[in-house]
C-alpha cells in the first residue's frame, strides 16, 4: 500500500508540472485548431527558451 501511495502522489505532482506549463503557453498555441498547428506554434515558441 505504501508503494501504491508514492505513485499516487508522483502522479499528481507530474500533472501540477504539466498543468503550470500548460498554463504558461500563449493563447496563439493553446487556440490552434489543428494539431499540425499548435505544433509548430509550440516548437517555436520552445525554440526561443533555449
Amino acid at each position: 500500500r505504501r508503494a501504491d501511495f508514492r505513485l499516487d502522489i508522483a502522479d499528481k505532482f507530474f500533472t501540477v508540472r504539466v498543468v503550470r506549463h500548460w498554463n504558461r503557453l500563449s493563447r496563439e498555441i493553446v487556440d490552434a485548431l489543428f494539431f499540425e498547428v499548435f505544433k509548430a506554434r509550440l516548437d517555436e515558441a520552445l525554440s526561443n527558451l533555449v
